[in-house]
């Protein structure tokens, strides 16, 4: 396995910027655009290997690898004293717990939510 394949790469349709757009998140800034998708991938992961041999040029580790990590499922979010009152109020109205409310309404407005990312 090469190192590259260790990190997320994703391609997405920009509507503001009217093409695709190729992004590695935790590796390298900014990313490649273009019109057709495959062309951006295959830019994006030549890219990638580009940053990797800079890093180790530079004698620099690599940033911790993304694609394969195993998330818990649990993560804290500060939200101040009156979203979190707003919200548990919410979630009492509609008879959930402030959990089930809050992972119903992150689903909800996620636009990516349960899309494969490339």
């Amino acid at each position: 396995m090469k190192a590259s394949d260790q990190y997320f790469k994703m391609v997405e349709w920009v509507e503001e910027d009217q093409c695709y757009v190729g992004s590695c998140p935790g590796l390298m800034r900014g990313g490649v655009h273009g019109n057709d998708e495959a062309k951006v991938y295959k830019e994006l992961c030549q890219a990638v290997e580009e940053w990797i041999e800079l890093y180790q040029k530079d004698g620099e580790p690599l940033p911790t690898a993304t694609a394969g990590k195993e998330y818990s499922g649990k993560f804290v979010v500060r939200v101040g004293s009156e979203l979190h009152k707003t919200l548990a109020v919410e979630a009492l109205r509609y008879g959930e717990s402030l959990n089930a409310y809050c992972v119903h309404l992150l689903k909800e407005e996620s636009p990516h939510y349960g899309k494969k990312a490339v």
